[in-house]
C-alpha cells in the first residue's frame, strides 16, 4: 500500500508559486492533502523509494527550459532534470506508477524518450484553443473531453518531434503537440491543466518580468484570462486521479 496515492513534484524555485500550483492541482483533482503529497525537487532529490510509495506523479511547470544552454543551468536544474528523466523512463514502461508531465515537464519527457524539443513553438501567455486528435477519442483520459476546448499556456519551447511510439492526443496551430501519451501510464501536456483563471493571473504576477510577456501588458492579458471559460483541463486531472490514484 502506498503512503500517498499521488505525488506533486515541484520544479519551481519560487516557493510561493510552487505552493499555489500544488493547491491548484489538489483543488482541480478534488483531493485532500492525504491523497496528494508534495515534494520540492528543486531543493531535494527524488526519494529513492518514490516508485514504490506513490501511484502516480504530477510534474508542474517551471521557469526552467529544457533548451536552456547547458552552461547556464544550475546544479539544481541539472539534478532535477535527471530525476524527472527517471520518472519518464519508469512510467513509460507501463510497469509501475503513472505520470502526468505538464508545461516544462513535457519537454523533459520528450527529450528523455527520444523526441525533440524546439524553440520554434512558443505560445503567448493566456488562453488558447486546443483541438483533440482522432486518437484521443479512445483514450481513457482524453476521450471524455470536448473535442475543442480552451486551455491556459505560457511557454518558450515545445515538442518538435514526438517520442517513438507516442500517441498524439491534442494540438493547435501554434503548437502542434499539446498532449500525448506513451504506453498507458505516461501522459504529457504542453498546456497547464491545473489553474483556474484567477490562479493563473496570480502566477503571471510572479513571472511578469521573466520574458513570457511584456510586463506593461499584464492588465490586458489578465483581463483576457479572466474572461476565458476553462473547464476541460480540470476534468482531465480528475480523470487522471480517478484512473491512477490508489
Amino acid at each position: 500500500m502506498t503512503t500517498a496515492p499521488l505525488l506533486y513534484v515541484c520544479v519551481r524555485p519560487q516557493q510561493g508559486a510552487a505552493a499555489a500550483e500544488y493547491e491548484s492541482f489538489r483543488t482541480a483533482m478534488r483531493l485532500d492533502e492525504r491523497d496528494l503529497a508534495r515534494h520540492d525537487l528543486v531543493r531535494e532529490p527524488l526519494p529513492p523509494d518514490a516508485f514504490e510509495r506513490y501511484a502516480g506523479f504530477l510534474v508542474g511547470g517551471s521557469p526552467f527550459n529544457v533548451t536552456d544552454p547547458e552552461s547556464t543551468k544550475t546544479d539544481a536544474q541539472r539534478r532535477l532534470e535527471g530525476d524527472l528523466a527517471r520518472i519518464a523512463e519508469r512510467t513509460a514502461t507501463g510497469d509501475g506508477p503513472a505520470a502526468l508531465f505538464t508545461c516544462y515537464g513535457i519537454g523533459i519527457a520528450t527529450r528523455t524518450l527520444g523526441g525533440t524539443v524546439s524553440r520554434a513553438f512558443p505560445e503567448d501567455t493566456g488562453p488558447v484553443a486546443v483541438e483533440l486528435t482522432p486518437q484521443a477519442a479512445a483514450d481513457p483520459l482524453f476521450g471524455g473531453l470536448a473535442d475543442r476546448f480552451t486551455a491556459l499556456t505560457a511557454h518558450k519551447e515545445g515538442t518538435g518531434e514526438l517520442p517513438s511510439g507516442a500517441v498524439l492526443l491534442a494540438r493547435n496551430d501554434g503548437c502542434p503537440v499539446q498532449a500525448y501519451r506513451v504506453g498507458d501510464r505516461l501522459y504529457a501536456t504542453q498546456f497547464h491543466p491545473e489553474p483556474t483563471t484567477t490562479a493563473f493571473t496570480e502566477r503571471m504576477a510572479v513571472y511578469r518580468d521573466d520574458g513570457y510577456f511584456d510586463s506593461a501588458d499584464y492588465d490586458a492579458i489578465a483581463g483576457r484570462v479572466l474572461a476565458a471559460s476553462v473547464t476541460e483541463p480540470a476534468r482531465l486531472l480528475r480523470a487522471f486521479a480517478s484512473r491512477f490514484a490508489i
